[in-house]
């Protein structure tokens, strides 16, 4: 076959500043908001009249964080504990054949500013910066399936774990309110769900770990059946969105 290729039609300013921590899959962390900036050729406003008409829209996107990395015929997914290999076209790797991801989520509204249009979106799973292939309207008659069957992923994950602030991290979020005004729900949010290795998962390390939101850097560990927030510092070399 011939050689396809895509212009992306605009890119995705997202607070998940690295891969570590970013939901599995969209709409498990409710407080994470994007904005997608649309390309000055697609700014047209015809290009997204009615889409306020849609409470959801699919995003087809590029895994550019690992589209270098190449890809294996079988992984091992999240769910079965990152120990049991499946075939890739079982999964929702990132490690594809082409990188090409889809995510479902919530629209927030649009926008025209100094020529650039942009949709704000919630729920997401996506990386900073990632480029956005197309934009497609979520239809729960046809996009929603009531009686399929969904293997080994059948259940939402069981987002169980409590997440308790140090008062010192306590005092940085009340520090950073003005500039972040749910980022204590958001932080719960993504932590609840053990953003641990797969492998880790039912593990009581006291490992301390770290992610990048934002601008800032929140350090954290697990310690019985939960999680500790230790620290939320401002990252001097990440700049704001």
């Amino acid at each position: 076959m011939t050689k396809i290729q895509f212009n992306p039609i605009g890119v995705l300013l997202s607070p998940y500043k690295q891969k570590f921590a970013i939901p599995r899959q969209p709409n498990l962390v409710k407080a994470g908001k994007a904005i997608v900036n649309l390309s000055s050729e697609f700014t047209d406003a015809n290009s997204i009249r009615g889409i306020e008409q849609f409470s959801h829209l699919w995003l087809v996107f590029l895994f550019h964080g690992v589209a270098e990395q190449g890809w294996s015929p079988t992984v091992q997914p999240p769910r079965l504990g990152g120990k049991e290999r499946v075939g890739v076209f079982a999964s929702r790797s990132p490690f594809r054949p082409n990188p090409i991801g889809i995510s479902v989520v919530e629209n927030l509204g649009h926008s025209t500013n100094s020529g650039v249009t942009s949709i704000e979106v919630g729920g997401i799973d996506l990386l900073d910066g990632t480029p956005i292939l197309d934009i497609k309207p979520y239809i729960p008659y046809a996009d929603s399936i009531s009686d399929a069957l969904g293997g080994y992923a059948k259940e939402q994950p069981d987002n169980s774990l409590s997440v308790l602030f140090t008062p010192s991290a306590e005092e940085q979020l009340l520090e950073l309110q003005e500039s972040y005004p749910q980022l204590k729900e958001f932080i719960s949010q993504i932590l609840s769900q053990d953003p641990r290795p797969a492998w880790r998962a039912k593990d009581n390390d006291e490992k301390q770990y770290g992610m990048s939101l934002y601008d800032l850097n929140i350090k954290w560990k697990n310690e019985n059946n939960g999680v500790s927030v230790l620290a939320i510092n401002r990252n001097e070399n990440q700049p704001q969105n």
